[in-house]
Parts: C-alpha cells; structure tokens; sequence
C-alpha cells in the first residue's frame, strides 16, 4: 500500500540530494533498504563526510556524535537536516509532523514513542534524538510487534536496548517480537559485559573469554539477578515456555529440565555451563560427545573400532560423490564397496545423506528435487538400504528466508512427490541450517531434521531454535582414533527420532542393461511425463512439434532393441543414449522443420549445403556427426564406414541426411557422439579433458559431463544438463528395475 509521506520522503531525498549522493530511489510511497540508504546518504552529506556509504558505519557515528551528541529544536542545523529526521520517522510509521524540517512537538512526540518503543527512554529521557537512535532509525527494523511476534521476546529485546545502550559497540536492537541475528548476537555482547569485559574486549563471539567465565555461573532454584534474566531470556528467545525474569523459580527449573531434555544435556534443572550454551550458540557445548557422526571417509574394521570406543552407534554416509574426483584421487565421499557391512558386522548404523551438485539456489527448484530423490532412491537400492530407510537430501549452503521460500521448499515437494511416485519406499529427511529445516517439516515435506549447527555463522542458524524434529545436531569436526583407525568426522548429537539402519541387502551387483520390461513401459512413460511436465513440457506441447507419446515411442520403446544392444557393445548405459534422444527430441520446434525443409530444398537445387542445422530425433549437426564418427572409425569403435571430409557439401550432406530419415541411424549416433565426447572431443569445439572409457559404474559427475557434453561446451549446456540428469534418473530407474527381474 502506498503511504503517502513515504513518497514525500523519496520526492525529497531524490529532488534534494540525488545529484549529491549517487543514488535515487524509486517513489513508490513504499519503505525500502533503498530509502534507507539515500536518507543515510543525505545525512552523511549534511555531516560534511565525503566518502558516502549505504552503510551508517563508525565515522558516521563518530561525525555525528561530535556534532551533534543530542539533536533537538534547538540544534537541528537546518531545514533540510530536519527533513531528514522527519522522512526516517515517516518510513518507520511515526509521525514526524508537517514536513516542514522544524523539530516541533509533533517531531519531539514521536521521538518520545520511538525511545519508548526501543526500550531506551530511561537512559535517554526526553524527546532529543540521540546518535545510536538516528542510526537505528535509518534502518528497516522494527520497534513494534509485527508478523505475529512474541509480547515475550520483545520484553527482551526492550530490555537488552535499555540496559547496554550506552556500551561502545551495543547498538539498538529491533523489538519485533522476533529473533534474529542481531539478537542473538546482542546476547552475547550482554553476557560479555555481565562478566566484566571492558568495551573493545567484548565482541559478540562465543570465544575462550565467554566460555571460561559462563562456566562459573552456573543458576539454581532460589538465584536471582541479572544473570538469571539473561539465562531466562536465552530460554525465552529459544521459544521456551517461560517467563522472562529475574528469578529462578521451581517453574524455570523444570522448563530448564524439560530443554535440556529436549536438546539431549544431562536434566538437571540447573543453567550450567552446557546449558547456557545450547541457549547461546547453535552448536552448543562443543566438548559434549555424540552417538553420531557423519564424514566423507571410508569406514574400514579399525576406522569402526575407533568409532565404537568413542561412543558412536550411528554414521552418516553419502549416496553418492556430486563433485567431480580428480584423476588419481582415492576420494572416498560416496559410501565404497563392502562399507555398509563393516559397519554392520561391528554393531553400528548407518544413515544414508543425498547432496546435489551445488550449494546455492540454481541448485534448487521443483524439477532438480524430483531429480534428485529419484537418484537417491536409484542409489539407496544400489547400496543396498532397505525400504523404510530415511534419506536426508542435504541444503548445505546458507539458504536466506526467501530463497527456502523461492528455491528450497518447492525442490523439497519434488522430491516428496517423487518418492511418492515411487511408493514410499524410502522416508524423507532434510540436512541444513535450522530455518531450513523448521520450514521443510513445517511444510509437510520431510519426517527428521539433520541439522548443521556447526555452521553457526549461518543466519538459518543465528537466532533460530533448534527445530522440533530433529534428528541429528551436527555440533563440531574433531579427529580421532589414531594409525589405521584415525578418522576425521563430524560430531553429532543424536535424538533417537532416526536410528539409520542395522542391517542391509546384498549390493546390487552391475549388471549389464537388458531389454525393458514390458510391465514397466506404462509406468516409464508416465513417469518421464510428469518429470517433463515439471520442466514446463506438457504432454501436448504448444511450441512444441512432438508430443511426449511420440518421442517415448521412437526414442526409447520402439527402438529399445537397438539402444540395448549398443549399451552392451560399449559398456554404456541406456539411459545416456535414452535422455539425449528424448530430451533432443521433445525440443524439436516448428522452425527446426522449416530449416530442415530449407537445406534440402537447397541441396537438391544447386547441390550446396546451406546450413548445418541440428536435424533429426536427436538434434544432431553435420560437423558433429563428421567428427564424432571419423573419431570412433579410427579408434576402432565403429567399422563399416568411409572416413568423411568435413569441407565436402556432398559429406556433409549425407550423413546430415541420414541422420534426417534414419532413427536407428540417429540413435546410434548418439552412442558415436557420446564415445567422442567422452574421449575429449578430439578436433572438436570442446576442449574438455577425456574421461574415463565408458563403464556401467558411471558416477554422477561423469554422467553430467557426458550430458553436459552432448549439448556442447558453452551454456546453456551446463545448467540444461542439471535438468537432463534428472530425465536420467528417470530413466535409470525403470532400466534397473528391468535388468534386476
């Protein structure tokens, strides 16, 4: 809604300072950061600071403290500096009276509210504007309960403003009725100065200073005083159940019992040390020792041992490796042959974590999560996990709360829906920052949180509660065992909501493709069209010139024979040779036709090729058929066949030809280009190293490369093929189902 003295704030900031600060806003009547910034902007301008910043840094305060220690009726410079003052009480929904620059009553009225609000009116009586009010002005937080907040948690955020205001580095905290970030840190700067730490030694981090002095202020039934209020609003802003005071009263007692059950501390019903910082920081007491531990080793019999003497019981290991593994690397990320039953053979469980190739947004969407749960699921039955097993799909980066809304929620329904399709098999699980996974379960889209609480940096982490499901609180790296038995892991703590699994099946052993199933075909295609769907492809495209059943019934079941023979011929999945076809095939356009029309025309009437289009099911240009089988001729993959001249219209021609009237054709040479371009695209436009020979065992990097490749050497290859790995997926699915009959 536009709020019409907020547009009276931009007119003016833009009118009167836009040529001067380097910036305009947009005069929509709507608070922004950027308002925000310019009237920072302007102010700095009015102080005589000549470097400008968005940011109301040290030597703006330092400027105007010197200045203007208290700005009032008496001391507002001018018209234009009162302005100032009045747009940022406009944009903060006070009233800053007629926008006249005078500091009147109405000015000094909402000033008065404005430090009421704060919960600084104590230390700074009256209606003047003080140096650390004008700076929490000219920012977008909140002083008044918003978004359905907390009554509770605002009466520590009022409470944490007035009493250390006046410390050098404590600045003016929101009092929303939220925690954040900020207030989460202001916690620590408060119990910083409570243990005597002068200004420029506190520093809002939870360091050895902190952790030795908290270790002597253990609370019990019958203590009183600030350090109980501090310990009662640490319960408070962790969404505890109690009353924010200064007594430790029987009732704290046991809610203090009750979260230390909850967050698996010794109950003792006393703020001690452990306790104090599970309510201070995300990862809590680093010294406590976890039940669980997850890490990218190997788990051999002395690594077991090592682990078992520690007090482990429960592992966490990956599906699968989603970064590449340099060439000679014995990177062992992904759980290895005979793993699972060392860890069964020693009494251990192991729990099973599926992370995708990034750690940002791009990497998250509708379609990559059901991509990503039909590859865990693919590599879960691989492995040999037993149905029931939870999977937790990792989000391992700092996710910010629009991007879990924009990005991370909708890839969770992808990968709820898929495991759905897929009948249950498996349990859904979630491993991130705290927001991250409170906002997945909340969502419906998983059963248990892995929580990476190590990562206390993180703002998912920073000012949010452990979530209510969780399973796994991963608190610290540490090494341990020694020889053979030495290990890195991650310590976790364990809940006991997830206990991973004792005991496994046989491994499925690679076995060569097979002809598909007939009993899977019906629910092969459905299931390739809802991944389409999911993409924006329906099943009877618009832009489109096939429909999903046509490419199905040429790319893959008519031609089923022919794919599966070249499959076992060069040790290469089907589903490589399926997902280019199909996927080349569904974006075959209406102008594809009318070039195709127009080369041979043109070849037929003058015997010149004209244009070296993409033709055929599989898209393929005549160069890349050149090079790709001239390549294989000479390497001995392929026989039968002329070397061609790619200078030759007539060579050109013909192959292009071929490949336009010819399937089989066509999707042989698919394999061909795949052969060529894992073997580094000699001659061609790509000059990405060679992998290794085709092999059954293909993991997630070498399958993407092969992909990626296909498409060619520059985006949108890349991020297309993250999309066509999730058509793979698909498509592994129903050919493993086939060859495991």
């Amino acid at each position: 809604m536009v709020d019409l003295r907020v547009l009276d704030a931009q007119v003016f900031v833009n009118r009167t300072y836009g040529s001067k600060i380097g910036m305009t806003v947009t005069e929509d009547g709507r608070t922004g950061w950027p308002t925000m910034y310019a009237l920072t902007r302007a102010l700095q301008y009015e102080l005589g600071i000549t470097a400008l910043s968005d940011n109301f840094g040290p030597t703006t305060m330092a400027t105007l403290q010197s200045k203007f220690p208290r700005l009032d009726r008496d001391t507002v410079p001018s018209a234009d500096f009162g302005r100032i003052i009045q747009s940022a009480l406009y944009c903060k929904g006070y009233d800053g009276g007629a926008f006249d620059g005078v500091y009147d009553a109405r000015v000094e009225a909402a000033v008065t509210i404005l430090k009421r609000d704060m919960g600084v009116d104590a230390v700074h009586p009256g209606s003047s504007l003080t140096p650390k009010v004008f700076k929490a002005l000219l920012t977008m937080d909140a002083y008044v309960i918003v978004n359905d907040g907390s009554e509770a948690v605002r009466s520590v955020q009022r409470w944490l403003n007035g009493r250390y205001v006046n410390r050098r580095d404590f600045f003016i905290i929101p009092c929303d009725g939220h925690h954040s970030r900020d207030v989460a840190r202001s916690m620590l700067f408060a119990v910083q100065y409570e243990l005597g730490m002068a200004d420029g030694t506190a520093n809002g981090v939870f360091g050895p200073g902190t952790r030795a002095g908290l270790r002597t202020r253990t609370l019990t039934t019958g203590d009183s005083g600030t350090w109980v209020r501090l310990f009662s609003a640490g319960m408070v802003l962790n969404h505890r159940p109690v009353a924010f005071t200064s007594a430790f009263t029987s009732d704290l007692s046991s809610a203090t019992s009750d979260f230390q059950s909850f967050v698996r501390l010794p109950v003792t019903g006393r703020g001690d040390y452990s306790t104090w910082a599970s309510l201070l920081v995300s990862y809590g007491d680093q010294e406590r020792r976890g039940e669980a531990c997850d890490g990218v080793t190997r788990i051999t019999p002395a690594r077991a041992a090592t682990l078992k003497a520690e007090g482990i019981r429960y592992i966490g290991r990956y599906l699968t490796n989603p970064d590449p593994v340099p060439s000679g690397s014995t990177a062992e990320k992904a759980i290895q042959p005979g793993e699972l039953q060392t860890i069964a053979d020693n009494g251990l469980r192991c729990f099973p974590i599926y992370q995708t190739f990034g750690r940002g947004t791009e990497d998250f969407s509708y379609p990559l999560g059901r991509a990503a749960a039909q590859a865990a699921i693919n590599a879960a039955l691989d492995h040999g996990f037993r149905e029931g097993t939870r999977i937790f799909f990792a989000v391992d980066f700092d996710a910010l709360d629009h991007e879990v809304t924009e990005s991370v929620l909708p890839h969770f329904k992808g990968i709820e829906d898929a495991v759905a399709a897929d009948g249950n098999r498996f349990a859904v699980g979630v491993y991130g920052p705290r927001n991250v996974c409170t906002r997945v379960a909340r969502a419906g889209h998983s059963s248990a949180s892995f929580v990476s609480d190590m990562s206390s940096g993180f703002s998912g982490n920073f000012g949010y509660p452990l979530p209510a499901d969780w399973a796994y609180d991963q608190i610290v790296t540490r090494t341990v065992g020694s020889g053979d038995g030495q290990i890195e892991i991650d310590n976790n703590i364990a809940s006991g909501r997830d206990t991973g699994q004792g005991a496994f099946n046989p491994p499925r052993r690679i076995k060569a493709d097979t002809l598909l199933a007939p009993a899977v075909l019906s629910a092969m295609s459905t299931d390739i069209s809802h991944y389409m769907q999911s993409l924006g492809f329906p099943d009877e495209p618009i832009e489109r010139v096939h429909v999903h059943r046509a490419c199905f019934r040429r790319t893959i079941q008519d031609n089923d024979a022919l794919i599966t023979e070249l499959s076992q011929r060069y040790s290469m999945r089907k589903a490589l040779i399926q997902t280019s076809a199909y996927w080349e095939m569904r974006h075959i356009d209406p102008t594809d036709l009318l070039a195709w029309d127009a080369v041979i025309a043109a070849y037929q009437a003058t015997g010149e090729f004209i244009r070296d289009t993409s033709t055929g099911i599989a898209k393929q240009r005549a160069l890349t058929l050149v090079g790709a089988w001239n390549h294989c001729l000479r390497q001995g993959y392929v026989t039968g066949r002329p070397l061609l001249d790619p200078a030759s219209d007539d060579d050109r021609y013909a192959i292009w030809k071929q490949a336009y009237d010819d399937d089989r054709f066509a999707l042989t040479s698919v394999c061909v280009i795949h052969m060529w371009d894992i073997d580094g695209k000699p001659g061609g436009d790509d000059d990405s190293r060679a992998l290794r020979r085709p092999s059954l065992d293909y993991t997630d990097p070498e399958i993407y490369e092969v992909l990626r490749r296909y498409q060619g050497p520059a985006e949108p290859a890349f991020s297309e093929a993250k999309k066509r790995m999730g058509l793979y997926y698909v498509m592994e699915k129903y050919n493993s189902i086939s060859r495991y009959l």
